[in-house]
C-alpha cells in the first residue's frame, strides 16, 4: 500500500514540525503571484512567523490561499478584508505603517 499525499492547501499537514511549517509558510509569503505581495508578506513572515502561536499560524497559512489582488487590496485598504482575516489583515497593515 502506497502513502497518501496530504492534498490540502492550507493547514497543518500530518506529522509536519513547527519548524516544517514555518519555512513552509515563508515559502507561500515570498513565492506569490504579484511581487508586491512577495515584498509584503516576506517582510511579514519574516518579522512574525517564529513567534506565532499554532492558531496563528494555521490562520496566516489560511490568508495565504486567498487570491493576491484581494490581499493587496484588503492590504492597501481598497477593500475591506474578509472578517476571518480582519485582525490579520490588521497586523500586516500595522507593520506598513498604517495608522487606521
Amino acid at each position: 500500500m502506497s502513502a497518501q499525499i496530504p492534498t490540502e492547501t492550507h493547514g497543518e499537514l500530518p506529522g509536519e514540525s513547527r519548524e516544517n511549517r514555518i519555512k513552509r509558510l515563508s515559502m507561500r509569503s515570498m513565492r506569490r503571484g504579484i511581487k508586491e505581495m512577495d515584498i509584503i508578506l516576506t517582510r511579514y513572515a519574516d518579522a512574525n512567523l517564529e513567534t506565532m502561536s499554532n492558531a496563528e499560524l494555521l490562520e496566516y497559512d489560511a490568508m495565504l490561499s486567498e487570491n493576491d489582488q484581494d490581499l493587496y487590496q484588503w492590504v492597501s485598504g481598497q477593500a475591506q478584508p474578509k472578517a476571518e482575516f480582519a485582525p490579520l489583515i490588521g497586523r500586516i497593515r500595522q507593520m506598513l505603517g498604517y495608522t487606521e
